[in-house]
């Protein structure tokens, strides 16, 4: 069974996108995952300004 989110307030930082959604349990929980090929970064946080700053510090290790 795949999880069905729907991502809302989607911003894009640089290369990383930080987004909202709630998980299965109906929390609200915020993501950031980078867009790059071959990076793998993603990470899911419980506020939004952590979310964002994840996204403003990221650098790709992958050129």
């Amino acid at each position: 069974m795949t999880a069905n989110r729907r991502f809302r307030r989607v911003i894009r930082i640089g290369p990383v996108q930080a987004a909202t959604y709630y998980d299965g349990r109906g929390r609200e929980k915020h993501t950031a995952a980078c867009t790059a090929p071959r990076c793998g970064f993603a990470t899911d946080y419980d506020s939004r300004a952590a979310a964002e700053l994840a996204a403003r510090t990221h650098r790709c290790a992958v050129r």
